[in-house]
């Protein structure tokens, strides 16, 4: 009977002081619902010299708004600017800059590069090497009727400037002698043109049901080649294509954003726009919401001043908007019209 009662006051004990031991704050077991609050504040992460940025920044840039700014009672959000270029437009379009002509297609590379794989094997084309980390596959030499001499060809899988976007650039070589290195232009710039229609018509045809290379995904990426970069001071766009390009890009861009060219200096890399707004029914979602759904548009006839700066290796481009002998702009105008710019080049 002692040992009864002995036992039965350990139990309560045991059991009390086994939750805490399992549960308590220094318990097996603690409650971490609230350690976040205690937590010390890190570091900025800081992107190493070595890798790009273009992967984390900000898809849809909020613009700024100044402590002056005053809203209608109602309005609509904006449209975000488009994901790919061309939204509205075909899927795979033939681009030319010069003798060079590529397809834009409105894929990721990932999804391109399988098209492309496709393309030649329903052609009876073999692949003589394929790398998909630098986008390039090679195909044997082939005969063609009417041609003398076997050709190949060589098909670059490149990010397009916007978002999810790729371009397919085909370079055609003739077979003279053996091991000769493949040149810088095609050796017929006719029969290039025509393996590039052929290819981007399959890809056009079937775009909807192709697959994925993951590999080629991870190597090439979907994040575009043209960034908006707003700074304390400064908001401008980085567009990583060379000078010859850009200046025609963004050229066609320019038309194509509300503006009209009164003129332009390619050797100071200067267009001399008026802007007049948006010119299509349902393009002044941006604006209505910045400047309240005015029937006139405030920035209607004002001259801008757009500058196009190459970096040393002509491997990028600095896009800046300005007023006239490059005054300062107010910011949120600044950063609008160059939003609408951006979704237009390719």
């Amino acid at each position: 009977m002692k040992a009864f009662k002995v036992i039965a006051l350990i139990a309560p004990f045991t059991l009390t002081s086994g939750c805490s031991f399992l549960f308590g704050e220094d318990g097996l077991f603690p409650d971490n619902s609230n350690r976040y609050k205690e937590a010390p504040e890190l570091a900025e992460i800081v992107v190493p010299p070595s890798l790009g940025r273009a992967k984390i920044e900000p898809i849809y840039p909020i613009p700024r708004v100044e402590n002056s700014l005053s809203m209608a009672a109602e309005f609509e959000a904006p449209r975000p600017a488009p994901l790919i270029a061309g939204s509205e437009l075909d899927a795979v379009r033939i681009q030319r800059l010069g003798d060079e002509a590529w397809a834009l297609v409105a894929v990721a590379p990932g999804q391109l590069w399988p098209q492309v794989r496709a393309f030649l094997t329903s052609s009876g084309i073999g692949v003589a090497s394929s790398d998909a980390r630098e986008g390039l596959i090679d195909t044997q030499f082939v005969t063609l009727k009417e041609r003398s001499l076997p050709t190949r060809f060589r098909f670059r899988v490149e990010t397009g400037v916007q978002r999810n976007t790729s371009e397919l650039h085909v370079l055609q070589q003739d077979r003279a002698v053996d091991d000769v290195p493949w040149p810088a232009s095609s050796d017929d710039l006719e029969l290039e043109g025509d393996m590039l229609r052929n290819v981007a018509q399959f890809i056009a045809n079937s775009s909807e049901s192709a697959p994925v290379s993951m590999m080629a995904d991870r190597s090439m990426g979907d994040s575009g080649r043209i960034n908006l970069e707003d700074g304390e001071d400064y908001t401008r766009l980085r567009l990583r294509l060379g000078f010859a390009r850009a200046w025609a890009s963004v050229s066609k861009a320019i038309t194509e954003s509300g503006f009209i060219i009164d003129d332009r200096n390619r050797s100071e890399g200067l267009f001399y726009l008026s802007f007049v707004g948006p010119q299509k029914e349902g393009d002044d979602g941006w604006f209505d919401w910045l400047w309240g759904g005015e029937e006139a548009h405030p920035l209607s006839g004002k001259r801008y001043e757009l500058k196009v700066a190459s970096n040393a290796d002509d491997s990028e481009v600095i896009i800046t908007l300005m007023g006239p002998s490059g005054a300062a702009i107010e910011r949120r105008d600044q950063q609008a019209l160059l939003t609408i710019l951006k979704g237009n080049i390719n």
